[in-house]
């Protein structure tokens, strides 16, 4: 549902403001901003929450549109629901960018916070709440200290088709003192079993506290550093994912929250099992409808096919392809 901005003589600007917002975020000032373009206090706010079955102080709703805190409880969450319904905006626009801004995306999110990708039909409401509530159980903080300035990634799909594993590799640079960890977390496909996957720390990294949610498919885990990074320090690190638990998949892709440094995507098939065709996937948002198919070429020698994006956008990148 679109928004309506309340003053006249300020809606255009008001409404170019919500849609950068909405597009980049953060959560907060994507919120100011839905707030400012409806043209509603917030004792107006609270009211039309309160018709909407949910309770919220003042106080709090002063604080999310700040930034001095945010949504984590479930009936938090629930009040976020009924804020993008009340403010006009699209479904998930805000569910969106304060997963993001929990640490979903690193891989995916220059941010450097966490690793997140977006297999076929993950991304609906009930994976975006599963996320925040493993990523509050591992205390992860909005802002986990590391910009990504490369992430090349390597995805192997098995003989029955399967997402058999991924390996990232990760150049970051730390931008406060203190930063020991990452926070890596890995979607897999309809069907698979968080249970039988497995992380590997592979380079300059070891294994922390892992957490799973069995029902979205999704694995959330701590890599951890043996040094303490100080503010301008970079960091290279690799670990994989395997997988191989969920039946056919048909795309991988990966979600950024913000812009950052240089994407590259590898994706290499069993030698008895290649797709008809690849293409390149790109949309502005994982709540925007899927598009912006590009065909890519399969390397018949070595079973795969890739992408490199120089420098990265908000919004979500992968390949598809075709089995017949």
């Amino acid at each position: 549902m679109p928004y309506a901005p309340h003053h006249a003589d300020s809606g255009t600007d008001a409404a170019a403001d919500l849609d950068a917002a909405l597009r980049d975020g953060p959560f907060h000032v994507a919120l100011r901003a839905a707030i400012a373009a409806r043209g509603l206090p917030l004792q107006r706010v609270q009211h039309h929450l309160s018709r909407h079955g949910v309770r919220v102080g003042i106080t709090s709703l002063s604080y999310w549109q700040q930034g001095a805190r945010r949504p984590q409880r479930p009936e938090s969450m629930r009040a976020v629901r009924a804020l993008e319904e009340i403010l006009r905006l699209p479904r998930e626009s805000l569910i969106r960018l304060l997963a993001e801004a929990h640490g979903g995306t690193a891989a995916g999110q220059p941010s450097g916070r966490s690793d997140r990708s977006f297999p076929e039909g993950s991304e609906g409401s009930e994976g975006s709440d599963a996320l925040t509530e493993l990523l509050i159980e591992l205390e992860c903080p909005p802002d986990g200290g590391l910009d990504a300035l490369g992430h090349h990634e390597r995805v192997r799909i098995g003989a029955r088709r399967e997402l058999r594993e991924r390996e990232s590799q990760h150049i970051v640079r730390a931008h406060r003192d203190g930063v020991d960890r990452f926070v890596a977390i890995h979607h897999g496909d309809s069907g698979c079993d968080p249970e039988r996957m497995t992380l590997h720390a592979l380079e300059n990294c070891r294994p922390g506290r892992v957490r799973r949610h069995l029902d979205t498919g999704i694995l959330v885990a701590e890599l951890l550093f043996d040094t303490r990074l100080r503010a301008g320090d970079t960091f290279l690190f690799r670990y994989g994912v395997e997988d191989g638990t969920a039946g056919t998949s048909r795309e991988y892709v990966r979600c950024f929250g913000t812009p950052g440094g240089q994407y590259a995507l590898q994706i290499r098939f069993d030698e008895n099992a290649l797709p008809a065709r690849c293409h390149r996937l790109t949309r502005p948002s994982a709540a925007a409808p899927r598009g912006g198919r590009q065909e890519l070429a399969l390397s018949r020698r070595h079973h795969s096919v890739h992408l490199v994006e120089p420098r990265v956008r908000s919004g979500v990148i992968g390949i598809g392809w075709d089995w017949e």
